[in-house]
């Protein structure tokens, strides 16, 4: 059988050898000097930080409270008391800079909102230059500084109604003077619109608006130049045609879309500038004849030029004694190349161009 583990037997602690009277002198020396020398740092860290209370001495009994006065008596002054409100200067409390973070929070106390500066992130702003017209807000959209949000508001409010001259602004219309009153062009009218009288000098009324659209309705710029054939220096020009302009439909970032009226675009194009409307559709034919010339030649010299190479392949075939043969012919083969033809594909030029799907020969497709 196999012996079991047995617990070993405990040693027997060594007694210490007892010390010498010599040993247990030296050791009391050195715990005097040690006792000596803490004491004597303490005495100079309280020359340097006083404590934050001198106690002073009193005759209580045990058990007895202090009274109050022996307790606030001697508060020093750099001690963060909150009932401390001295005010440091005639007129104010002591200032902010005076209290310091704990030190456990200097970190996060890095700013004073109140001492810092708005600097606009760096972006010059109306007060940096006030004379440059491009820093200045279109038509006073900004809101002042000095203005509260009502009062703006107000302010727009009153600014739409004088533009549309509605409201407290519409001109009074009076029937003792009649030859005072602007009325209608077409049925005389006194309710006209105020904001086309203004923008194009058209005395007009809502109803004849509707009533004749062939005179009174609106074109873009680019119908006026398209079907008038008028330019952009005549469009811009203000006091030639009047415009309206209104927010882009398609999109709010484009342009403004500059609206004419129909009657005074006619009188323009018909009377000052081709004379008749004869003569606008004349002139109207030439440019498209023209237009249409100009495609046919660059059809012709791009024609030429497919000739130019198929010339020039043939006599390369040629040279190389692939036996001649028509054009078409299937190259080394002896057989008639036919060729598929894939789907028409626009060019840079715009012009439809099929390939061979096999031989890779590309033809324009022409529009008659």
């Amino acid at each position: 059988m196999a012996e079991r583990p047995s617990t070993p037997t405990p040693q027997v602690a060594v007694s210490q050898t007892p010390l010498t009277p010599e040993q247990v002198r030296t050791i009391e020396i050195n715990r005097l000097k040690a006792k000596a020398l803490r004491d004597q740092r303490e005495a100079e860290g309280r020359k340097q930080d006083p404590p934050p209370f001198k106690r002073t001495p009193s005759n209580l009994a045990a058990g007895q409270k202090r009274p109050y006065s022996a307790t606030t008596s001697n508060v020093p002054a750099t001690l963060r008391d909150g009932r401390n409100t001295e005010p440091a200067k005639p007129g104010g409390f002591r200032p902010l800079d005076d209290i310091q973070p704990a030190r456990n929070f200097t970190k996060f106390v890095e700013y004073d909102f109140s001492k810092m500066t708005d600097t606009k992130g760096g972006f010059l702003t109306v007060e940096d230059d006030p004379h440059n017209k491009a820093l200045h807000a279109k038509n006073g959209d900004e809101k002042p500084a000095h203005m509260t949000m009502k009062e703006w508001e107000r302010h727009q409010l009153l600014r739409s109604l004088r533009e549309q001259k509605a409201g407290p602004f519409e001109p009074g219309l009076s029937v003792l003077k009649k030859e005072e009153n602007t009325v209608c062009r077409e049925c005389g009218s006194l309710e006209i619109d105020w904001k086309w009288e203004d923008i194009f000098g058209c005395a007009i009324c809502n109803s004849c608006k509707e009533k004749l659209p062939e005179k009174y309705s609106l074109l873009t710029k680019t119908e006026a130049k398209e079907d008038y054939l008028l330019t952009d220096p005549e469009l811009k020009d203000e006091e030639l045609l009047p415009h309206l302009e209104r927010p882009n439909p398609h999109k709010s970032t484009w342009n403004n879309m500059m609206l004419y009226l129909r009657y005074q675009v006619e009188e323009y194009a018909f009377e000052k500038k081709w004379g008749s409307a004869e003569k606008l559709d004349e002139e109207f034919a030439k440019r498209e004849g023209e237009k249409k010339r100009r495609k046919e030649d660059k059809f012709k010299s791009k024609l030429e030029e497919l000739k130019k190479k198929t010339r020039v392949e043939a006599y390369r075939r040629n040279r190389r004694g692939d036996g001649g043969g028509e054009f078409g012919d299937e190259v080394g083969r002896g057989g008639k190349h036919t060729h598929v033809w894939g789907r028409p594909v626009d060019n840079e030029e715009g012009v439809g161009v099929k390939t061979c799907v096999e031989c890779g020969m590309e033809v324009e497709e022409l529009d008659f």
